[in-house]
C-alpha cells in the first residue's frame, strides 16, 4: 500500500491555517514597524520644530490631570482637569474640568457618558476677562478597540450637547488613536509606549467642519497605579470662536485606582 504523505500546500487545510497564520504575523510586524517609525520621524519633526522653526514662546502648553477608578472589570468613573496656555507655559488662557462614566460591552466596545465645565478666557495674559466662552458640556459616547499585533486601535465617537452664552450648540467628534507597547508585548508597568491619534470636530451647521487635532507623542507606565505621557499636539480651527489653533507640548499624568485587586482594565489615555 502506498504511504500517505503529510500535505504543506499553502491550499491543504492545515497548510493554509499555517500560511494564513505566518502572513498575518508578517502584516502585523510591519504595521508595527510602520508606526515605530511614523512616531519616531514625527517626534524629530517636534524636536527641530520647537529648537530650530520656532521660539518656546510660540509654542503653547497643555497639561492634563486624569484620575481613574475601577469599580469593577466593566465599570468605571475618571475625572480630568486641563489647563492650557497659548505661549510656553505663559499666557494662560483655558481649562475645563470633566467627569466621566464608562462600562464595557465587551472587550470590543466600552460605552459611557461624561459632563464637564469648559472656561476660554481672552488673549494677551493669564486668564484675562472677559471670558470668550462659559460652557457647559453633556457627551455620550461609543468607543470601538480592536488589536494588530501589539498595536491597540481605538475607534471614538462622540456625540457633545454643547450649553454655551450664545445657545445650544451640537457637535460630532471622531477619534481615531493607535498605541503600541515598544519594550515589552502589552502595556504593564515598566513599559515605554508611542501614541497617535487624529480627532476631527463636526457641527450640524454651516460650515460643517469645525476643527482637527493631531497628537503623536510617547507614555511610561511606571506602574499599574501610574503612567505619563508627553507629546506634540497641533490644532487647526476652521470655524470656532472658544480657542486660538495652534501647536502644544502635552502633558499628561495618569493615575488608576481599583476597588478590589485584579487586572486592571484597557490601556488608560485622556479622554480629551
Amino acid at each position: 500500500m502506498r504511504k500517505l504523505t503529510k500535505c504543506n500546500s499553502p491550499l491543504a487545510p492545515e497548510g493554509g491555517i499555517k500560511y494564513l497564520k505566518h502572513n498575518v504575523i508578517f502584516y502585523c510586524f510591519n504595521i508595527s514597524r510602520f508606526f515605530f517609525l511614523f512616531l519616531v520621524l514625527n517626534l524629530n519633526s517636534f524636536a527641530c520644530f520647537t529648537c530650530f522653526g520656532q521660539n518656546y514662546d510660540d509654542l503653547g502648553s497643555w497639561n492634563i490631570l486624569n484620575a481613574r477608578f475601577e469599580i469593577n472589570s466593566k465599570w468605571s468613573l475618571s475625572a480630568e482637569a486641563q489647563i492650557r496656555s497659548l505661549k510656553f507655559y505663559d499666557d494662560f488662557h483655558y481649562y475645563e474640568t470633566k467627569a466621566v462614566v464608562s462600562y464595557k460591552l465587551s472587550d470590543q466596545i466600552s460605552v459611557g457618558f461624561g459632563a464637564g465645565t469648559y472656561q476660554t478666557y481672552r488673549s494677551g495674559g493669564n486668564f484675562v476677562t472677559p471670558k470668550v466662552n462659559n460652557e457647559i458640556r453633556l457627551f455620550p459616547y461609543v468607543s470601538f478597540h480592536n488589536t494588530l499585533g501589539r498595536l491597540k486601535i481605538e475607534n471614538r465617537y462622540r456625540l457633545e450637547n454643547r450649553f454655551t452664552p450664545k445657545g445650544y450648540r451640537l457637535r460630532v467628534r471622531y477619534r481615531l488613536q493607535a498605541v503600541l507597547p515598544i519594550n515589552s508585548p502589552k502595556i504593564m508597568p515598566k513599559t515605554v509606549y508611542g501614541i497617535i491619534w487624529n480627532e476631527l470636530f463636526m457641527t450640524n451647521e454651516p460650515a460643517y467642519f469645525q476643527r482637527n487635532r493631531f497628537f503623536v507623542g510617547v507614555g511610561y507606565e511606571f506602574s499599574h497605579k501610574f503612567a505619563t505621557q508627553i507629546g506634540w499636539i497641533n490644532q487647526f480651527d476652521y470655524s470656532v470662536d472658544d480657542e486660538t489653533g495652534k501647536n502644544f507640548l502635552q502633558i499628561s499624568l495618569l493615575f488608576s485606582f481599583k476597588k478590589k485587586k485584579g487586572n486592571y482594565q484597557d490601556i488608560h489615555v485622556p479622554e480629551e
